[in-house]
């Protein structure tokens, strides 16, 4: 019986995140015409970086291929996990948070939960920008669709436990844009998901070991490798350390006797 009271908090959690989702149509656009205008505008620029020759017809997008498409699928579950973080604010300032949280199950779990439901939305947003991006001609391999799922499981619980994590720090909703803003662009700009690493050290020496070390980085790698049917064991562990550090940080965050929300209650 204590089981199915588990399940019955998971798939409510995670259904009600699903429709939420579906049914805010406007978020489901923005989500996917970020990406799609790098896909398509901002493409050109990034080919003649990479030294790609614009000419027909496959070959010249093998660079484009590995370095960008799986980059932009770590922009959408990045911003998921953002919006994830979002709203988990909104949802405390409204007293749903409130109500989840005093729920008769482990706070770990029902944290674990909210992260789940949020990787299962990037993870819906991911497959249908794969989609598009193969009507545009970006066809990896049939096998690597199958292949980089549980790298995009795992990329997208890393991500979505740091957005927990910066959820435990702000306490209203209007802080929310500047701190988004704060680590995104950075995380996103300083990493491997638009250019190679080795590029990278050609311009910049210190933007080399940053985006070496980059959580997002690692991240962006581990599903690059896996959508051409590789596994990338160094960017597994990374990520998976990352996703174990950023969550129990983020549980600690939550804790109302330790973390964030005992301070925010003494204030």
């Amino acid at each position: 019986m204590r089981i199915l009271h588990y399940w019955r908090a998971l798939s409510g959690i995670v259904s009600r995140e699903v429709w939420r989702f579906l049914y805010q149509r406007e978020r489901f656009i923005a989500a996917l015409v970020r990406p799609l205008v790098w896909l398509f505008v901002f493409a050109a620029g990034f080919r003649a970086a990479l030294g790609i020759a614009i000419t027909p017809p496959y070959e010249t997008y093998i660079l484009y291929e590995v370095y960008i498409t799986p980059g932009l699928l770590g922009m959408i579950q990045l911003f998921n996990g953002m919006q994830s973080s979002l709203s988990m604010v909104y949802d405390r300032e409204m007293g749903s948070m409130r109500i989840l949280m005093v729920a008769p199950l482990p706070r770990g779990f029902l944290l674990m939960a909210k992260l789940v439901a949020g990787t299962f939305v990037s993870i819906l947003q991911a497959y249908v920008f794969l989609g598009i991006a193969w009507l545009y001609g970006i066809q990896p391999p049939l096998a690597g669709l199958l292949w980089v799922f549980p790298a995009l499981v795992l990329s997208g619980m890393m991500l979505g436990a740091l957005g927990l994590l910066l959820s435990s720090f702000i306490k209203q909703l209007e802080n929310f844009a500047g701190v988004m803003n704060f680590v995104i662009f950075p995380m996103f700009f300083m990493s491997t998901a638009l250019y190679p690493l080795w590029k990278i050290k050609e311009s910049s020496e210190w933007l080399y070991w940053i985006a070496q070390y980059n959580p997002f980085s690692q991240a962006v790698e581990l599903i690059r490798f896996a959508l051409y049917g590789q596994l990338n064991q160094y960017a597994l562990i990374y990520t998976g350390a990352a996703f174990v550090i950023f969550m129990l940080l983020a549980i600690l965050g939550y804790n109302p006797s330790k973390g964030m929300m005992m301070r925010k209650g003494r204030g």
